[in-house]
């Protein structure tokens, strides 16, 4: 359990629901500096938490404004960030949101090593 005592899935979880071809959003919120050390590639939305804190909702992707039911797995580096971001979506009113538990630095070590570490 992460520390904003939101559900989330595993690394292992969220890399069997890529390879599943599962549909659901993953969306990445670390700074775009992170994003060069550390990544999964396409497929990824990404909004950085500063920007969440300075614009809301509006920050957000249309893809995730557009369904506040679809699935969303919301990933950062060590997991901390996007529990806060998955409490802060549930209360804005979006039903079906995840944490990715332990973030990419966890899928590094657990799923892929070439995703990188940072």
């Amino acid at each position: 359990m992460n520390p904003y005592g939101v559900p989330g899935f595993s690394v292992q979880e969220v890399a069997q629901k890529r390879e599943n071809g599962d549909t659901f959003i993953l969306l990445d919120v670390r700074e775009p500096n992170e994003l060069l050390y550390a990544n999964l590639g396409s497929g990824v939305l990404t909004t950085p938490l500063s920007k969440l804190a300075r614009q809301g909702p509006e920050a957000l992707p249309e893809s995730v404004l557009a369904d506040k039911e679809a699935e969303i797995v919301v990933m950062c580096h060590h997991g901390n960030r996007s529990a806060q971001v998955t409490a802060w979506l549930r209360q804005q009113g979006w039903t079906n949101v995840f944490n990715m538990d332990g973030g990419i630095e966890a899928y590094a070590i657990a799923v892929d090593p070439s995703v990188g570490r940072y």
